[in-house]
């Protein structure tokens, strides 16, 4: 990592929630300073709200008009809003969802910018965020929409073990009909490009789950691996990815046979993230491949139920605070060396 440290923006998502807490606890232990410099988009208020409740946790603030200003082994924090807040832990209000979206407009907005290198979020409530400006299912697809890609993919990381999915936020009975040879190809050409660029992985291996039960049992239990899934495997070899499958899902990982892989890539949201969250547990992080930006969060939600109880664990979050790095690290290092072969053939 270079001298300069690399500036996080970190969204305070869902007041109400699990996030104000969980960045606390996160970032209350000086030591994480020495990676990066963090940047927090929210309020004063909460953020204290939220200490006198964790006692024992004290994280000293640096507060700072604009990102350009912050201090280097402090806490920064930007003021969102002047409006009078009243933080209910648990409680879903319209304006824990208002001020959830400044924080991630105001963030997304200085990553743009270069004011801030990486982003990671705190989880948001997907209907109280919801307004003229915000009108998505989720994190991801407002991030791809503001960097104008279309084929963004949610990549779920812990360690070696690494799932996307074909389908991201949308009702299981629509997936079948989402489900098509482009796509799904689309998908496994963002996870080949992922774990070469952001994992400096030169030839990775990449398995494909089936939809149906037992992978469609050759056309007993459904079509769509026969007539879909296969074919754009096919595809993807014949482009020179190493994708194998499709595989049962339940066998797949019941069987520890994800270990042979570099990723997974889902057919629908659940038969990746039930596995996933199984076997990662705390250490789960949710990273958006396929973007120019680099954004992680959390592998799980507002927690509403624990709120403000001192419950929460913040080692998700912690894990995305790193992961974020390295992937900016290896991406500014990947460039780099680029940048060196062309120069060296120019030089020829």
């Amino acid at each position: 990592m270079s001298e300069e440290k690399i500036k996080v923006g970190i969204t305070l998502g869902d007041m109400n929630g699990i996030g104000p807490e969980i960045i606390i606890k996160a970032l209350a232990d000086n030591r994480i300073l020495q990676s990066f410099t963090p940047v927090i988009y929210g309020s004063n208020r909460v953020i204290n709200f939220y200490q006198k409740l964790l006692k024992g946790e004290d994280l000293k603030i640096q507060g700072v008009k604009t990102a350009e200003n912050c201090v280097h082994k402090r806490v920064n924090l930007i003021s969102i809003t002047k409006e009078d807040i009243k933080v209910e832990p648990g409680e879903v209000t319209k304006f824990a969802g208002k001020l959830a979206f400044q924080s991630l407009e105001a963030a997304v907005s200085d990553l743009a910018s270069n004011k801030v290198d990486v982003l990671v979020t705190s989880p948001i409530n997907k209907k109280n965020i919801q307004s003229e400006k915000f009108k998505f299912p989720g994190h991801t697809e407002y991030l791809a929409k503001y960097s104008n890609v279309e084929d963004a993919l949610m990549l779920m990381c812990a360690d070696d073990l690494r799932v996307g999915v074909v389908t991201g936020h949308i009702p299981l009975n629509e997936v079948s009909e989402k489900i098509n040879q482009d796509i799904i190809l689309k998908k496994i050409a963002a996870i080949q490009k992922s774990l070469q660029t952001d994992f400096s992985i030169s030839k990775p291996k990449i398995a494909v789950l089936g939809l149906n039960p037992h992978a469609g049992d050759e056309g007993l239990l459904g079509k769509e691996e026969i007539e879909t899934i296969i074919p754009a495997i096919e595809s993807a070899k014949e482009s020179g990815i190493l994708a194998v499958g499709p595989f049962p899902a339940d066998g797949f990982f019941g069987s520890g046979a994800w270990k042979k892989y570099d990723a997974v890539l889902a057919m629908y949201h659940d038969q990746g993230l039930v596995p996933f969250k199984t076997i990662a547990g705390e250490y789960g992080v949710n990273f958006t491949a396929g973007l120019p930006i680099v954004r992680t969060s959390p592998a799980h939600g507002t927690a509403y139920d624990i709120a403000g109880k001192d419950m929460a664990s913040e080692l998700s979050f912690r894990q995305a605070l790193y992961l974020a790095c390295d992937v900016y690290s290896r991406r500014t290092e990947n460039r780099q060396l680029a940048a060196n072969a062309l120069e060296s053939q120019e030089k020829e």
